[in-house]
């Protein structure tokens, strides 16, 4: 193997080791772990809840910069309706 392909086969797990090329489920897996190793003992509860809360309202912002918020196209998006949308826009305070 020459030295430039050792280099290159040396940087490509680096990449993925800090979150290049990662898909969202491996950052989610990893911060489940994070939050099970954070707990010092104590037993975690209700915790598809508290990941929805976590996650939606972030989900919902990202998509609506990305639509230029545009809720029709936002909700073509995430698979739900306009209604539905609205809907959790107002739960989160980010209906305007």
């Amino acid at each position: 193997m020459t030295a430039k392909r050792q280099g290159k086969a040396r940087s490509e797990p680096a990449a993925k080791l800090h979150g290049k090329d990662l898909p969202l489920r491996t950052h989610a897996e990893r911060a489940l772990h994070e939050y099970f190793a954070s707990l010092n003992g104590h037993r975690p509860a209700h915790l598809y809840d508290l990941v929805l809360r976590e996650v939606e309202e972030p989900l919902l912002r990202a998509v609506l910069s990305y639509t230029e918020g545009n809720q029709v196209r936002a909700a073509d998006i995430l698979g739900i309706n306009r209604g539905t949308l609205r809907k959790k826009l107002r739960l989160h305070g980010l209906a305007g």
